[in-house]
């Protein structure tokens, strides 16, 4: 017995011994000059090639820019993402009108066909947003609010952007917005000019409501106040005006 005791003692390695062996760690920090590049290029990237009112857009009492869907596909194409959607929850009570979705997001690396990240993002019936309307013409519109808000949280896990960007406006409270309640309601003259400045400035449908719901706490234009929709143009002129020089810079 006590041999066999010495013998499990002599196979005991001093934990001095394994310390003087100084077995290399391996290397999974980036470096403080690796990651400060790294940023500096995103951020490069950001101001140089993405648009402000499409890719991005500022809220008042916000440091930081809210990134959107067009901003959000357009790091995925920069960055070698391929994204895959999926449904992992869902309500949807046709009697009562109530739908609600989870939806995970995952991004993959197309090189090497690794998960880079995953987000996940939800939306039901019943926000704020969705109050006023038919809740049975917006089945839809409510699963792409979740599988947006699932791509925006995983590009900005994937990208380590997060310090650069915040989280969906969705997130954040009606208040900080400039929506006003009451007024006279929207004219058709008004709306026929919004239509008119996007379809000019090639914008898409779902950037023009996203910056409507930024600002107005609203998604379609017909909710929109007088006052709000006439704000709303200047915002649109003020923004073709700034594309129209970037364009000419382009061309100089």
């Amino acid at each position: 017995m006590r041999s066999g005791m010495q013998s499990q003692r002599d196979n005991i390695v001093p934990f001095s011994s394994i310390e003087s062996e100084k077995v290399p760690l391996p290397n999974i920090v980036v470096s403080t000059t690796e990651s400060k590049r790294r940023v500096e290029e995103l951020q490069t990237f950001v101001e140089e090639v993405m648009v402000k009112g499409v890719d991005y857009g500022l809220v008042d009492g916000f440091s930081k820019p809210t990134l959107l869907k067009p901003g959000a596909e357009k790091l995925c194409d920069v960055f070698g993402f391929s994204k895959t959607a999926d449904v992992v929850n869902r309500i949807e009570q046709w009697e009562s009108g109530i739908f609600a979705y989870e939806v995970k997001m995952t991004l993959i690396r197309k090189d090497n066909g690794l998960v880079e990240a995953e987000g996940l993002g939800s939306c039901n019936s019943k926000e704020s947003s969705f109050k006023q309307q038919d809740p049975y013409t917006i089945v839809n519109t409510v699963l792409k609010m979740a599988k947006k808000r699932a791509l925006i949280d995983a590009v900005l896990s994937a990208t380590r952007s997060s310090g650069i960007f915040t989280q969906d406006i969705e997130d954040f409270p009606q208040a900080k917005t400039k929506a006003s309640k009451g007024g006279e309601q929207v004219t058709e003259a008004q709306l026929q000019k919004i239509f008119r400045i996007v379809s000019e400035m090639n914008m898409p449908t779902d950037v023009a409501k996203e910056m409507m719901k930024m600002t107005f706490g609203v998604e379609r234009s017909t909710h929109l106040t007088k006052k709000q929709a006439s704000d709303f143009i200047q915002d649109l002129l003020v923004l073709k005006k700034v594309r129209a020089l970037d364009e000419q810079k382009d061309i100089g």
